[in-house]
């Protein structure tokens, strides 16, 4: 049984030949993981002990008196390393070491899957290289130091702006040169197939909670789920279970300093269809070059989207908005004085996005995926108040 490459017309495996053994054999070592009962027995086990699965789905009061709905947070912030990265890492820890791989690379841009799977080799004893963009490396300094503890080699990239996008770049370059040896870790729905597939499957956990959930607090599903959108992993992990319902789904976006192709990062709402690391999605373009982003979130700063997302787009299914870094900030600071929970500033655009929507939510249930907690931020905050 193969797989499907496209979602719609976006997705494939836009790649050299030499990567084409690589995909294949990952594509069939997943398919074997999937149905051998004892890994997936330990992944469950793994999931409830050590990434402390189900996360709660936790009525917010005061925020949803502040913004006149009935507001529930999925807290995937309270998942071990402090975000939905680890549900995605530590499934495919599981299928490295099912496959027979014992060197693990991978990709961060805030840090929260460089140190998910730092976490993740430390546990199942794997060689970890995590490269990384040099401005992410200089934001998020606190978890270039967690990863160097948990024993990760970390890798600061300078070229192409130094951020998400480079360290990409580099990690596809290493996979090229050691396929034979390593395993690349993706830490989002992009990539080639069967990339997304695969992370958008293992980070599906939290849909799956959320609609169980919502139905034992509400009696019902909920009217809306919002998340933010960068690559779009924790989106798609809780979008995925709502699909075939009659919920609303938001997706939110870096909106950045302006709408000015390089000050933001809002790929879906202002981008074009085009290649990039190895698949056909939206992305932001001039002329065919990939143009540099900015968000004040360093997870939200990519040029690039899983390929569901821009399938999801165009068939109207989910629709996709942005907001500004100053909005996010203000959704950051919202939850911080509200509820006592300070999230990650990618989670804030999901928060801001039901701030400044209030009329639309007026009176609604809705979830939002807190995925990540904000103590990474502090750095930036500080710089920002400043």
């Amino acid at each position: 049984m193969k797989l499907k490459h496209y979602f719609g017309e976006f997705g494939g495996q836009f790649v050299p030949e030499t990567l084409i053994p690589a995909l294949d054999e990952l594509e069939e070592g997943y398919i074997a993981f999937k149905k051998d009962k004892n890994t997936q027995q330990q992944l469950n086990e793994l999931f409830k002990t050590y990434v402390g699965r189900p996360t709660p789905l936790y009525f917010a009061k005061n925020f949803s008196d502040y913004v006149g709905a009935k507001v529930y947070l999925k807290r995937e912030d309270l998942a071990h390393t402090g975000a939905h990265k680890i549900n995605n890492t530590l499934a495919q820890g599981l299928l490295a070491k099912f496959m027979g791989k014992k060197r693990i690379i991978a990709e961060t841009g805030a840090g929260q899957h460089g140190v998910a799977t730092a976490t993740v080799c430390a546990l199942l004893n794997l060689e970890c290289v995590v490269y990384m963009g040099k401005t992410d490396v200089e934001r998020q300094s606190t978890n270039v130091d967690k990863m160097k503890i948990l024993g990760a080699e970390v890798i600061s990239v300078e070229k192409s702006g130094g951020t998400l996008k480079s360290a990409i770049n580099e990690a596809l370059r290493d996979w090229v040169a050691n396929v034979q040896t390593t395993y690349y870790l993706l830490g989002s729905v992009v990539g080639p197939h069967p990339f997304p597939t695969i992370v958008g499957d293992f980070q599906s956990v939290i849909g799956k909670e959320a609609k169980r959930q919502i139905k034992k607090c509400e009696g019902k599903l909920c009217d809306a789920v919002v998340a933010c959108v960068g690559g779009g992993s924790n989106a798609y992990g809780i979008f995925s279970a709502f699909l075939k319902d009659d919920v609303e789904l938001y997706g939110i976006e870096a909106g950045g300093r302006s709408i000015n192709l390089g000050d933001h990062s809002a790929t879906l709402s202002l981008g074009t269809k085009g290649i990039l690391h190895g698949s056909l999605s939206y992305l932001l373009q001039r002329q065919a070059n990939v143009m540099p982003v900015h968000s004040i979130s360093a997870g939200l700063d990519y040029p690039g989207v899983g390929p569901m997302h821009s399938f999801l787009k165009d068939t109207k299914r989910v629709i996709y908005d942005y907001v500004f870094d100053d909005q996010a900030l203000e959704g950051f600071f919202a939850l911080s004085k509200l509820e006592g929970i300070i999230p990650a500033l990618e989670s804030s655009h999901a928060l801001a996005y039901v701030l400044a929507q209030k009329e639309k939510f007026k009176n609604k249930t809705i979830i939002i995926n807190l995925s990540g907690r904000g103590d990474k931020d502090l750095d930036i905050i500080r710089m920002v108040q400043e």
